[in-house]
């Protein structure tokens, strides 16, 4: 049976529309292969301790610290292998209990075996500096892994005893790992009911930009009243995860609430400060003005809330089937470089995308890199709007990014987030010039400049403002518990300063910042999404300035993974996101599309 013959056979609009094949990652969940695997790598993690445990430094004066890195990084695979599998299994359908039940006990099987290899990274950074500095610039094998034992480095001001780190970490399975998971099923076993009909949250949410007010403010509606319904819940889980993290960053020693995401995303504070005040400054140019033109194409002085991503009465609202979007994708890919539709084409007849909507699968769209001895999975909820065909080329651009970066093995080849959304936002970007270049129609034009334009919208102002929430949030939580009119109200006060006076926040919408994932999954991620638009803003102006030479700089970027610090990796390029200019750069790009609407409206 080829990998391919798991699409969806289905006389829907979308033609066949790809399933995953786990098969390289494990058989199957009671499969022998993974059990043999866990059971290697818990017998793994157990001589490893016995091994090294307290004979690092030695180890690494006889020059033989190399032999350990290697073997934490084989095991480091192994582990990724098998969490992988039991979470993309899982994503499939969160409502199972018995995928549940698999995820719950694989997480728990590899937090306990991981807690064996606490000591390693602790006590790394407890050789003395020369040492280290030594034993790298003797052997070149172990000096390929000098990127790591940097950003291993800078967490050492932030290292607790070890006994504390274990407790932290198992108690992980039975804190946040628990509180995450709860959100998930919740999230999933949710039902909006949509004049009658009982629909998931990705299909709601999908009717908000559908080209019917009726359907629209139906939908809006729904996701208020369920969300609603569910508010306690909600904000119980928020206040949980707030105060975890506080308790974390206080017994670490962090001074800004997001200083640990940045410490991990390897980008210093006033960078991402830059950042944040760089686009709250430019709401009034870009938002604000993009939402009052916006509501004069529909005759009215202001949007209600669910008519903010409503296609324009000019919009195209032709459905693309799968192979349509397949080969606009690739063809954009391919019309940048040839090598990277080539590196993108296995996605697409190998079973590593998920494409179809079905019922308990997770919401939204990702790409999970698994372990670079395998190779990454794309998950889509595809319902053929040109977004969706945009979402592939995003989810693509990551899938690239990281079969590029696997070379660098399990330990570096993970980006840190300010760079992760790179590819994907670049590939967005190829197809968007890709399908405007091909388009003569005014209206059609217009409509695609426009679509462009709210995705950017969405991308920089809303994420930043999610940013500027979250902040507020947990700088509130730091000094008691909080209500959920609370939540509510700073909510409200960050949407209204980044969608502008055109925009009416309707009954209703203040509880919408209980269905955002990332607030609960990964805090402060959301600047990523600014960044990397940005970023990629700026890197394809140079594209469309530079010569030769160009694609090539660009793949270095991405097989670098997390072996280089984004200073190094963007400097090839003449950018420097410590640069002021830098952003505004990036965020004049957005407003001279939005010039562009404004005189070219049919």
């Amino acid at each position: 049976m080829s990998k391919n013959s798991n699409a969806q056979n289905s006389d829907n609009q979308f033609g066949n529309l790809p399933e995953w094949d786990l098969s390289d990652l494990y058989p199957g969940a009671e499969s022998k292969e993974l059990k043999d695997d866990l059971k290697k790598a818990q017998s793994e993690a157990k001589s490893f301790e016995k091994d090294y445990k307290g004979n690092l430094e030695q180890l690494t004066k006889s020059g033989k610290l190399i032999e350990a890195i290697v073997r934490y990084e084989d095991l480091s695979d192994i582990t990724g292998r098998i969490g992988s599998f039991a979470f993309l299994n899982y994503a499939k359908n969160t409502t199972d209990p018995d995928r549940a039940k698999f995820l719950g006990d694989c997480q728990q099987a590899l937090t306990d075996l991981s807690t064996r290899l606490i000591f390693f990274s602790l006590e790394l950074n407890k050789i003395d500096d020369e040492v280290l500095k030594k034993a790298l610039s003797e052997n070149k094998d172990l000096a390929r892994y000098q990127p790591w034992f940097d950003e291993l480095g800078k967490a050492k001001p932030y290292q607790l005893e070890e006994r504390v780190e274990e407790l932290f970490h198992d108690k992980s399975v039975t804190g946040r790992g628990a509180w995450n998971r709860l959100f998930d099923e919740t999230m999933a076993s949710l039902k909006f009911n949509v004049k009658g009909e009982e629909l998931g949250l990705e299909a709601t949410l999908t009717l908000m930009s559908d080209s019917k007010q009726k359907k629209r403010k139906s939908a809006f509606k729904a996701v208020s009243k369920t969300m609603g319904q569910n508010q306690r819940l909600f904000t119980q889980i928020t206040n949980v995860l707030a105060k975890d993290k506080e308790i974390s960053d206080r017994w670490r020693g962090f001074d800004d609430i997001a200083d640990s995401r940045h410490l991990a995303n390897s980008v210093e504070r006033e960078v991402v400060d830059a950042l944040e005040s760089s686009v709250r400054e430019a709401y009034p140019r870009l938002s604000h003005r993009y939402y009052a033109m916006k509501a004069k194409w529909f005759g009215k002085e202001q949007l209600n809330a669910w008519d903010r991503n409503a296609p324009l009465p000019t919009s195209d609202d032709r459905i693309y089937d799968w192979e349509s979007a397949k080969n606009i994708v690739l063809d954009a890919y391919g019309g940048f470089s040839p090598y990277l539709a080539e590196v993108a084409a296995p996605f697409f007849d190998s079973g590593w995308i998920d494409g179809p909507v079905t019922p308990g699968k997770r919401s939204g769209a990702f790409a999970h890199p698994t372990v670079p001895s395998a190779h990454p999975y794309l998950m889509l909820n595809y319902l053929g709007k040109t977004r969706d065909v945009m979402t592939l080329a995003h989810e693509l651009g990551h899938g690239v990014h990281q079969r590029l970066a696997a070379e660098q093995g399990a330990l570096m080849a993970p980006t840190p987030l300010t760079l992760a959304e790179t590819a994907s936002v670049f590939g967005e970007m190829l197809t968007f010039r890709s399908l405007l270049k091909k388009t003569d129609d005014p209206k059609q034009r217009f409509a695609l400049l426009s679509s462009k334009v709210e995705d950017m919208l969405n991308t920089v102002v809303r994420q930043i403002s999610f940013y500027t929430f979250e902040r507020k949030v947990h700088t509130a939580r730091r000094k008691g518990e909080l209500k959920t009119e609370e939540l509510n109200q700073m909510w409200l006060e960050t949407s209204a300063e980044s969608l502008g006076p055109a925009i009416k926040l309707n009954k209703g919408f203040e509880i919408f910042w209980a269905y955002i994932p990332h607030f609960i999954h990964s805090p402060f991620y959301v600047y990523a999404y600014a960044f990397g638009d940005c970023l990629v803003n700026s890197l394809y102006a140079k594209y469309e300035s530079s010569g030769e030479g160009f694609a090539e700089r660009y793949f270095d970027l991405l097989r670098a993974g997390g072996s280089k610090h984004h200073s190094e990796l963007l400097a090839p390029f003449d950018l420097d996101a410590r640069d002021p200019k830098f952003w505004s750069l990036g965020l004049s790009m957005i407003e001279g599309l939005i010039d562009e609407l404004e005189k070219t409206q049919p």
